[in-house]
């Protein structure tokens, strides 16, 4: 299928993105010129090019690792739906990561769970798992960034918000459920989740709950 093709069904609101991304892992030529697509596309249709990589990200990473440098890029993006989308893309990469790209840019990976925003905070800690999986070596390290969420401030319309701290804070709870097998000292982590047992916010008092009878 021309990669002229490809392009037309992703311009169409829609589109069936998981269809295009199998075409895409038998026809692997045209992922290049989908990343660079990505890369000078101005319109909407590039929040389409972005979903369908990062299928592919996570059905053949191997077939995007040779772009990692752009997802990095990526990070700073000032579109936050792009910025996102890499931030899981990255996390994928890492399953084939051999020449250790990503403990390259670890600090600037885990930088946003300091804040402002929460968003991007919550996809870099819920993307964990994935990372951590794929580079168990790494897994006190990750954790060490992510405890830094309880001290962390996040903004909502201008101000400092004590609740989106409390949302970030439950997805850590969770991505320390995902790989709990593979940190190493759990005091603080324990001690992490014990103090959220009083949590204001009722759903992470009740993960904090769940959590502490499942590990500790």
């Amino acid at each position: 299928m021309a990669f002229e093709s490809i392009l037309d069904q992703l311009g169409v609101r829609g589109a069936d993105i998981g269809s295009i991304a199998d075409q895409l892992v038998k026809n692997r030529r045209h992922i290049p010129l989908l990343v660079e697509a990505l890369q000078v596309e101005k319109s909407s249709k590039k929040y389409a090019y972005e979903k369908t990589l990062r299928l592919v990200s996570e059905m053949k990473p191997e077939l995007l690792y040779p772009h990692f440098d752009v997802f990095v890029r990526m990070l700073d993006n000032d579109n936050s739906f792009l910025k996102w989308g890499a931030i899981m893309t990255v996390a994928n990469l890492t399953a084939v990561d051999t020449k250790n790209r990503f403990e390259k840019i670890f600090r600037k990976y885990y930088a946003p769970i300091g804040g402002p925003v929460m968003v991007t905070a919550a996809n870099v800690i819920g993307s964990s798992e994935k990372i951590v999986r794929a580079k168990p070596e790494l897994a006190d390290a990750v954790t060490k960034e992510i405890l830094k969420v309880e001290k962390s401030n996040y903004l909502n319309k201008g101000e400092p918000s004590p609740e989106c701290r409390n949302v970030a804070i439950g997805q850590a709870i969770d991505a320390f459920d995902q790989f709990y097998d593979r940190i190493g000292p759990k005091t603080k982590v324990l001690n992490f989740v014990k103090r959220q047992l009083t949590n204001t916010r009722k759903q992470v008092a009740g993960k904090a709950e769940r959590f502490m009878k499942k590990h500790a």
